[in-house]
């Protein structure tokens, strides 16, 4: 069509500046905010179904416009910042976290071949470093509202992302030497042609660095049960309790971007990409090939982060102290020796050998078996809530009406 046509032209013509700043706010920007409100209400419906009550279901049809409510209202809330705090330093932190979130989520994660902005040959080890700057707007944010809740907050933040780091990054590399590339949509490509592909079935020690991955991934991105910079129990809000409206929300819209951002490497690197656990995606081609992909990688992702709200309201927050037990005593050695056992696994086992075949096959059947047995308790919880329900809506009939008579 000529009109399309004059636009590519146009498109070509433009700087990489223009284009850039094109793609942020008609594409990267949108589907952002959107994300991170569609998070918040299914965590907000998550929650309310294990807590067995019903969560938002005023605002919009199924309360699904209940996020986007609250987000007008924190814009609209006044913008307070405490007599005594550092006013740079306080008004600096919250883009500070904001912004290095948004950046690995646009400009690196690959979708359907190619990232939103620009391809680098580097995300693999480019996201988790720039994922680690949001650190320093915590800091500040604790630092700069002269609060001694909100210093506890960030030093415990400071404490806990310097110790996790370590254990995520040598999980990272576990998949790393598997795939042999950092480049995310290379590492996807070389996953394509089934579940038996994926390199969390290319044997036991890759299988083991993804639980470590995960593992560190929500204490990185301060999910529970390692909440510890904002325990509400202890800390008030943590390192975020001077702040209110538009800045209080960029907090959160970090640590739910964060989430899609270490979900996306999971997949990229674990997972398989955007391959489908049949191969199916791999045979297609042109614009089919291109939505089956981009659908494939975002259901991935989507599932993950629900597992990750399914943590957040179902294990109580440790200690301070025993989260860093575990990241120093625990999860780094576990590391280390899967990152030395993945090494002499490729030097001795051949990678298309029979062996090798052998272990894939098995560690297929582990993942299905495990996911079999989380979706029948999810059914078998449904029910059980459902009768829960129906029995405590009978009990409080029968009460009301002896009450009347």
């Amino acid at each position: 069509m000529p009109g399309i046509e004059l636009i590519l032209q146009q498109w070509e013509r433009l700087p990489p500046v223009g284009r850039t700043a094109i793609l942020v706010m008609a594409v990267v920007l949108p589907l952002a905010g959107g994300w991170a409100l569609g998070a918040i209400y299914v965590e907000r419906r998550l929650a309310a179904f294990l807590q067995s009550r019903l969560g938002p279901n005023r605002v919009g049809p199924h309360g699904l416009l209940q996020s986007l409510a609250d987000g007008i209202k924190l814009m609209g809330k006044e913008d307070l910042c405490p007599a005594q705090a550092d006013r740079w330093l306080f008004r600096l932190a919250p883009y500070l976290a904001f912004v290095p979130v948004f950046v690995a989520l646009g400009a690196v994660v690959p979708f359907a071949g190619g990232s939103l902005l620009r391809a680098m040959h580097t995300g693999a080890v480019w996201i988790p470093a720039v994922l680690a700057v949001e650190v320093m707007g915590v800091l500040l944010a604790g630092w700069g509202s002269n609060n001694k809740w909100s210093v506890y907050g960030a030093m415990r933040e400071a404490c806990q992302m310097i110790s996790y780091e370590l254990p995520l990054g040598l999980s990272v590399l576990v998949a790393l030497l598997w795939l042999g590339t950092v480049d995310l949509t290379e590492a996807s490509t070389r996953q394509s042609g089934g579940l038996w592909n994926w390199t969390v079935c290319a044997s036991p020690w890759a299988t083991g660095a993804f639980a470590m991955y995960f593992v560190a991934s929500l204490a990185s991105n301060k999910r529970a049960p390692f909440d510890l910079p904002e325990a509400d129990s202890e800390l008030v809000g943590g390192y975020h309790t001077e702040y209110s409206g538009i800045r209080f929300s960029f907090f959160y819209f970090a640590e739910y971007l964060g989430m899609w951002a270490v979900s996306a490497v999971m997949v990229s690197l674990f997972l398989g990409g955007w391959d489908d656990p049949l191969g199916l995606a791999s045979r297609l081609t042109g614009l089919t090939a291109a939505i089956a992909q981009v659908g494939i990688f975002a259901v991935k992702i989507i599932l993950l982060v629900v597992v990750q709200m399914w943590v957040r309201w179902s294990l109580p927050r440790p200690r301070i102290d025993q989260v860093l037990y575990v990241c120093l005593k625990v999860m780094l050695p576990l590391s280390v020796t899967l990152l030395v056992l993945q090494a002499v696994w490729q030097a001795v086992i051949p990678r298309h050998g029979l062996a090798q075949r052998g272990v894939e096959a098995v560690l297929c059947a582990v993942w299905l078996f495990a996911g079999a047995i989380v979706f029948g308790w999810v059914c078998w919880a449904k029910l059980t809530g459902r009768r829960a329900s129906q029995r405590l809506s009978e009990a409080a009939a029968i009460s009301e009406g002896a009450g009347v008579a």
